[in-house]
């Protein structure tokens, strides 16, 4: 089995996707995921994202997807994606338009396969304090921390049933997509972190919302709850920009899954290496 490479949460940054574009030429991996957060999001500006191309997906990404899969031929690599919560979801037709190019394969909420290992992917993070809700579910139960906004409120750029708002939850997704299925040889590329993991950990330490300390801890109880139940091979996950920094970890183990992030918050582009048959060498490198 030959190499699979994991990014997550590049924001739209054009350096970070040039990067990628390289050390894919360069190494030739047997598959690539990206694990959501892939577009600029509203504070862009902020980090000097001037210049970026109009259409992102189309125009940049997939142009050089497409010239990437010219140049290398039968070794271009199978490429995954899911988007995730700062990614609006009236781009995902320009991400299906990818996936039936045969540039990508969109895998949020499916199953494709690799030789021996099933390839899941799931999108969806609890609430956050953001706005953009297209992305967002109940975790568990109607529960929403403080200074979270509910996924009832905010904005959508794609319309959804108000009962499916309601009372969709992460849970239920989880065990319609996985159902009763072995997952001894699963990879499953999520957006959000286990909850109360080393990566899951945000730069809250102290805060405080109507009298109400925040929890430092970010991710997702029903993902936490399916990797001990249900053990996994391997998951991936993004989301927590600044949990590495804060734990000195990128990774954790368990039970028997092997739980590995490639979330970052500095400039480089932060590329996880590893095969499936054997996780626990995984490796994670700034570029």
């Amino acid at each position: 089995m030959g190499s699979w490479f994991f990014v997550s949460d590049l924001h739209g940054r054009t350096e970070r996707y040039t990067k990628l574009f390289q050390v894919i030429a360069a190494d030739t991996p047997e598959v690539v995921l990206l694990g959501g957060d892939l577009l600029p999001h509203g504070a862009a500006a902020l980090h000097g994202q001037t210049g970026l191309p109009h259409d992102l997906v189309r125009d940049f990404l997939l142009a050089n997807l497409r010239t990437l899969r010219a140049g290398l031929g039968s070794a271009y690599p199978r490429i995954f994606v899911i988007l995730g919560n700062d990614d609006p979801r009236a781009e995902e037709e320009a991400v299906l338009e990818g996936d039936a190019a045969g540039v990508w394969e969109y895998v949020h909420q499916r199953r494709l396969s690799v030789g021996e290992y099933d390839v899941y992917g799931y999108a969806c993070v609890p609430p956050t304090p953001f706005r953009l809700k297209d992305w967002e579910r109940y975790d568990v139960s109607r529960h929403v921390d403080p200074g979270c906004v509910s996924p009832e409120e905010g904005v959508r750029t794609v319309a959804v049933a108000e009962n499916h708002i309601r009372y969709g939850t992460i849970v239920d997704d989880l065990a319609a997509l996985f159902q009763d299925r072995n997952l001894e040889r699963a990879v499953c590329l999520f957006h959000a972190p286990p909850y109360r993991t080393s990566l899951d950990r945000a730069a809250l330490d102290g805060m405080m919302v109507d009298h109400a300390p925040l929890d430092v801890h970010v991710g997702s109880v029903a993902i936490r709850r399916f990797i001990e139940d249900r053990q996994p091979l391997l998951t991936l996950h993004g989301h927590i920009h600044e949990s590495a920094r804060l734990t000195g970890a990128w990774r954790e183990v368990i039970g028997r899954t092997h739980c590995l992030s490639a979330a970052h918050n500095d400039p480089e582009l932060a590329l996880v290496r590893f095969d499936p048959a054997d996780p626990a060498q995984a490796t994670r490198t700034l570029l």
